[in-house]
């Protein structure tokens, strides 16, 4: 046998997601776009805090492009479910696209203001109140079953090689020729992924005809979720972390600036460390679950990635900053793709919208209310107390949720239902 032939069999058996022609098709159009969309996540925070110089005002971005998923979540859950999915995520990866060219020509003409970039931030969180949670829901509808798990940690792990890549890409590209061209790079990456996804055939579609109304609708998927202690515990503790802890992007730079004194590309390589702590979490989850998620390495990381940040407290080099970074990146990771796998795999196909919406409620929609705080804290009291403050908070909520639910996280025996 060939070595070539020898490496295939192996990535095969390490990545069986990959084998998967209709997988295949979209991660590979994941790979570039989400190269495109940490360019321009990096580069709209470093523009944001130049225009202004204000950390608050930073947080109030997020604050905007957050604040739709947190009010529509639930209604996009039920749209999720009685619509074509593949049909909306190219009208709103279509729309995702023309908001970059947007903000490119914006800026490239010189007169971006700060409530420019508001209102596309806004725009962007309606838009992705609705493709967060179908490209979650999608996933099962690309891949069998077994390969679920294996599909997530894949995306997981292109998500934050883009986290590594597009950051010091996009700091080179602002040293040398400004932001303008990290946005109209993003523009150009939703091209792979729109054609990824009309290539896609899927060979099963969850389509869920109702009857009844949006709220009937939101209210059967909640009672489904409450009455799984699983899909619970994993939901309330994404509200936990996902609120509180996960505000990193609001902090770095100022910390990067005002702790650090460091410029663009200190602040970029700064979240490419944190992106390679990420990569590394995402691979571990790949590699160690095939079996099922991971109770201890859940809940286990969940604690952790809150301790890491409360130790920022007492940091003030950029070596140490950077290795404390590198493990809130992989705790983070850790924890949101066990999470993810673990609602996934239980649950049923007829709620599965929205149960990932709820989840989108929890990863990105509370995001105004943790980053309203996290950017009160840092314009208050500075960036060291603002990455303890969220992490303590969200250690405390996190806490509450163990406890409350009376979840062992010392033992793998999987919750009752």
């Amino acid at each position: 046998m060939s070595s070539l032939s020898v490496v295939r069999r192996n990535l095969g058996n390490t990545f069986p997601a990959l084998k998967e022609k209709n997988f295949m098709y979209f991660w590979t159009g994941q790979c570039i776009s989400l190269l495109g969309t940490w360019m321009q996540r990096t580069a709209q925070q470093w523009l944001v805090y130049s225009i202004t110089k204000s950390p608050l005002l930073l947080g109030l971005l997020g604050v905007a492009q957050f604040t739709p998923v947190l009010f529509f979540s639930l209604f996009a859950g039920v749209f999720i479910d009685r619509f074509n999915k593949k049909k909306v995520l190219i009208f709103t990866q279509s729309i995702l696209m023309m908001l970059a060219f947007t903000l490119s020509f914006l800026v490239w003409s010189g007169k971006v203001h700060y409530w420019h970039v508001l209102v596309i931030a806004i725009i962007m969180g309606f838009v992705n109140t609705l493709d967060m949670p179908t490209r979650q829901s999608f996933i099962p509808e690309l891949v069998e079953k077994k390969n679920i798990i294996n599909a997530i940690g894949l995306n997981s792990s292109v998500f934050n090689v883009a986290r590594i890549i597009g950051p010091a890409i996009a700091g080179y590209l602002m040293v040398r020729f400004g932001t303008a061209l990290c946005f109209f790079f993003n523009g150009l990456s939703f091209i792979a992924v729109i054609i990824g996804i009309v290539l896609i055939k899927p060979t099963r579609s969850y389509i869920r005809k109702q009857s009844g109304n949006m709220f009937l609708g939101i209210n059967e998927g909640l009672k489904y979720i409450i009455s799984n202690k699983t899909i619970l515990a994993a939901v309330l503790s994404m509200f936990a972390v996902g609120t509180f802890s996960m505000n990193s992007d609001v902090i770095i730079p100022v910390f990067s600036t005002i702790v650090l004194h460091q410029g663009a590309g200190g602040y970029s390589t700064l979240l490419s460390v944190m992106g390679v702590g990420s990569l590394i979490a995402a691979l571990t989850v790949i590699t160690t679950t095939r079996k099922g998620p991971n109770k201890k390495l859940l809940y286990g990381s969940s604690i952790l990635v809150c301790l890491s940040q409360t130790v920022l407290l007492f940091t003030h080099s950029y070596l140490m900053s950077s290795l404390m970074l590198a493990l809130v990146g992989f705790f983070t990771v850790a924890f949101s793709t066990s999470v993810n796998s673990t609602i996934q795999l239980n649950t049923s196909d007829d709620y599965r919208g929205r149960v990932m919406s709820v989840y989108s409620l929890a990863n990105n929609g509370t995001t105004p209310l943790g980053n309203l705080f996290a950017g009160t804290i840092t314009e208050k009291f500075g960036p060291n107390l603002g990455f303890f403050g969220c992490g303590f908070v969200a250690l405390v909520l996190m806490v509450t949720v163990l406890g409350s639910l009376k979840i062992n996280i010392f033992s793998n025996a999987k919750d009752s239902k």
